[in-house]
């Protein structure tokens, strides 16, 4: 069953992107949920654009928006109304389908609390997304596999189960895991929550690196430290994404 519905997905067919846009671009973004207590506007007419390699960190109070945000951009939720284009995509026109190939082969998310899959290896966890989406040569996937393990600094962690690595060595495996199919975007959504502070400067480290090498990198954080050393910082507040976005300390953009 579950075979041929990744099958059926393989065949799904996505619109040309539109060229000559930015990275991300979202335009009167407005997202409005209904509750018992009636409608709430986690989102009230939301415009950004993200260039091809910045490292953003977005930031808020909690409740700002931050997630509804991120949740607009991956395709996981919908907007209300406005426009939402991830690498000339137009994400909020797509099928339910077609954002699930769109997904997993434009955008690569990191978790806070890591999502590995228990009973695979490191090397498995890696694989995974590129059997999902089946990308890359099946005998090519392992290999592959091993090469961005070796980039993210585990790579001699590859045959260990998650239980049996470090919180930093997890998250080095997720960030590794996100890159399997060479999304040009990578979303991380408190990725340093769980770790100690050594940690978490080299996982922003490496965030540093790979937008550095061209990937765009947004990330949610409620570390203000970490944030600054972002090549720009968008902060998120009642909905709204305030109109000057404040510039980094990092050397990364």
């Amino acid at each position: 069953m579950i075979g041929k519905w990744l099958s059926k997905l393989t065949l799904v067919d996505l619109p040309e992107p539109r060229r000559g846009m930015a990275a991300v671009e979202l335009s009167g973004v407005r997202k409005v949920y209904v509750t018992g207590a009636g409608e709430f506007a986690a989102l009230k007419g939301v415009d950004l654009k993200v260039a091809a390699g910045e490292f953003v960190a977005v930031v808020g109070k909690s409740g700002s928006g931050k997630s509804t945000l991120i949740n607009m951009i991956t395709g996981i939720d919908r907007p209300t109304a406005g426009e939402v284009w991830v690498d000339g995509m137009p994400v909020h026109t797509l099928t339910e389908n077609q954002i699930a190939v769109w997904r997993g082969r434009t955008v690569g998310v990191v978790f806070q609390f890591f999502q590995l899959l228990p009973t695979l290896t490191a090397l498995e966890n890696v694989m995974l997304p590129m059997d999902f989406c089946d990308v890359h040569d099946p005998h090519e996937r392992p290999d592959r596999a091993r090469q961005l393990l070796e980039l993210v600094g585990v790579g001699d962690q590859a045959d260990k189960l998650p239980a049996n690595l470090s919180g930093g060595q997890q998250q080095r495996v997720a960030i590794a895991r996100s890159l399997a199919n060479e999304p040009p975007l990578l979303v991380a959504d408190e990725p340093t929550g769980n770790l100690d502070t050594r940690t978490a400067a080299a996982v922003i480290d490496l965030f540093g690196e790979l937008a550095h090498a061209g990937k765009t990198i947004l990330m949610v954080t409620h570390d203000e430290d970490l944030a600054h050393r972002s090549s720009r910082i968008v902060t998120v507040s009642e909905g709204l994404v305030l109109p000057a976005a404040l510039p980094g300390r990092g050397r990364y953009g």
